[in-house]
């Protein structure tokens, strides 16, 4: 008898073989059913039978052991991804539900060679066939389970930023007090100027991972656009640098009409995200510079500083979250976390721009944003 056929006749039997083995994997399974532990094993068993008995070339047959076939089996991924997904959401870990699939991989074989009396070419070829199904049918529960494992890490961290807010504005909003209503002098003046520094650092530490949470749950940045003047923001934006940092002075040149429909917060964040980049990596003996420059419908915004340049094989990830430049000293609030360039990119995205980054040890390192007039 053909494996295929095979699984059909026997499958019920070898679901209740799956469902005794899931049951073994505890704790989890100490809270499901019968028909929790069975889930889609039968679904996929059939979908693997279907998919042996289509004819297939030797040439597809090696693309599929690659993962490259032109077709997968609808039928079998949707099965395996939503195994994946519910043995995520009832508690299995990811080498537990791996090790369903190893079973029933096992048990199928070693029924189907009981029941043979003389195997011959053919037995082997149905066995390659199911092997690929089941592989096919892993990879699938393995992506979909990794998929609501990055989910559920994300939403933890969201509800984790969300609730760090309140006991945050609470220590600042109390060491502002204090500053307002104390006569404080020396070290203990010193200490509550600390507090308000690292309670900034802090916020601006929360606010890009709430980013950059809100980017992997699908949300694009919310703006709200409003007629302001780039100009005027860039030049707010150089104060708050400098006032954070006395030793630093950014130049700023402005050429023709900055003025446009922009979310002014969002641009804010931008600015000082690639203000605060480029004093951190820039050269200490030469300035940083901000160039405004209208461009028919739009604005051209460029940060430019001299300095150690960024490595050609960086260039391309630069803005993906998480990354972080190897000389990348602690206590930036903007690029603590690795998120800060990942926010300029999100911003320019959300008004519609582009932006590109050159770097080289003769022209030094530039950013180049291009904001549309009107999102």
């Amino acid at each position: 008898m053909r494996l295929s056929e095979f699984i059909r006749q026997h499958v019920d039997c070898i679901v209740d073989d799956w469902e005794e083995f899931a049951a073994t994997i505890t704790p989890a399974a100490d809270y499901l059913d019968a028909t929790a532990l069975r889930d889609h094993a039968k679904a996929i068993l059939l979908a693997a039978a279907r998919d042996m008995s289509k004819p297939q070339t030797a040439q597809e047959q090696a693309a599929k052991a690659k993962g490259e076939g032109p077709e997968m089996t609808p039928s079998l991924d949707q099965a395996g991804a939503s195994h994946g997904e519910l043995r995520h959401t009832v508690g299995f870990d990811l080498v537990q539900m791996t090790s369903e699939f190893r079973h029933l991989r096992a048990c199928v074989i070693r029924r189907w060679v009981d029941s043979l009396e003389s195997p011959d070419m053919a037995c082997f070829q149905d066995m390659i066939r199911f092997n690929e199904a089941i592989d096919e049918a892993l990879a699938e529960s393995t992506a979909a389970y990794a998929e609501q494992v990055n989910r559920s890490r994300d939403i933890f961290l969201a509800i984790l930023g969300h609730d760090l807010r309140a006991p945050l504005q609470a220590v600042g909003m109390s060491n502002d007090l204090l500053l307002r209503k104390s006569t404080l002098e020396g070290e203990a003046l010193m200490c509550a100027h600390n507090i308000k520094r690292s309670v900034g650092h802090m916020a601006a530490m929360i606010s890009d991972l709430l980013e950059l949470v809100r980017s992997r749950l699908g949300k694009s940045l919310p703006i709200e656009p409003a007629p302001m003047d780039l100009a005027e923001a860039a030049q707010a934006a150089i104060a708050e640098a400098c006032a954070g940092n006395p030793h630093c002075s950014p130049v700023l040149h402005i050429h023709g009409d900055t003025r446009g429909v922009w979310d002014a917060g969002r641009i804010n964040q931008l600015l000082q995200n690639l203000i605060g980049n480029a004093l951190q990596h820039g050269s200490n003996t030469q300035q940083v510079t901000l160039t405004l420059q209208e461009e028919a419908d739009a604005v051209c915004l460029s940060v430019h500083n001299f300095g150690t340049p960024i490595p050609e094989e960086t260039l391309g990830t630069i803005f993906d979250p998480l990354v972080r430049s190897a000389d990348e000293e602690p206590g930036q609030p903007s690029t603590s976390l690795g998120l800060g360039l990942f926010i300029v990119r999100e911003v320019v995205n959300a008004h519609g721009g582009t932006i590109e980054v050159s770097s080289n040890e003769t022209d030094g390192t530039r950013f180049s944003v291009v904001l549309p007039k009107r999102v």
